[in-house]
């Protein structure tokens, strides 16, 4: 299978699904993380090259409503990325499935068709996951985790925040697909 992971640098999904074998490509402006399969530039110029399954990933800054507060001053940045979660999903590749935090997608769009944890593929962290899928069926869950006795996940602080520090890096490492779950993206979606 021909697959691209549009909007991701660190070659996490990407990694899954070579290591099953299919023919996976990640594009993003920046170079990746890791060697291998990786195109470095707008992923829109790519769009029409025979994908079988785009996995995309669009970047949240304005999107995501953990923001909000800064909505009313980033209103044109806001449209555009919305006009990008757009052509993504409208994109000429038979199965899509497009991921970002709760976000404004969900209303100046659609509804996501599913909403994933990492607790339940495997990691002791919480991190809200919308998913809008196009011919993908939803994500079985592969190991479900119990909520540790302290009452909160490993990523997060007493009061229920994310606890990475803020720092130059911090939306790039929380951008990071978790293992587990570009594993059951390849397992299940790559079939």
């Amino acid at each position: 299978m021909k697959v691209l992971i549009a909007c991701e640098f660190s070659g996490v999904v990407r990694e899954a699904f070579k290591a099953l074998g299919h023919n996976a490509w990640s594009c993003d402006l920046i170079p990746s993380d890791i060697s291998g399969q990786h195109i470095q530039g707008d992923v829109r110029e790519v769009l029409h090259e025979g994908w079988d399954l785009m996995i995309a990933h669009p970047p949240c800054t304005y999107l995501a409503v953990s923001g909000a507060r800064w909505f009313k001053d980033r209103q044109q940045e806001q449209l555009d990325a919305l006009d990008f979660v757009k052509v993504l999903l409208d994109a000429p590749i038979e199965k899509i499935a497009l991921e970002n935090p709760k976000s404004v997608i969900s209303t100046k769009i659609r509804k996501p068709d599913q909403i994933i944890q990492p607790w339940q593929f495997g990691h002791p962290e919480q991190k809200t996951t919308c998913l809008w899928l196009k011919n993908l069926p939803p994500l079985i869950h592969t190991n479900v985790l119990p909520l540790p006795e302290s009452g909160r996940w490993n990523n997060q602080t007493p009061s229920g925040q994310n606890n990475l520090p803020e720092s130059k890096n911090r939306s790039r490492l929380r951008s990071i697909t978790y293992k587990g779950i570009a594993e059951a993206m390849a397992k299940q979606w790559g079939g």
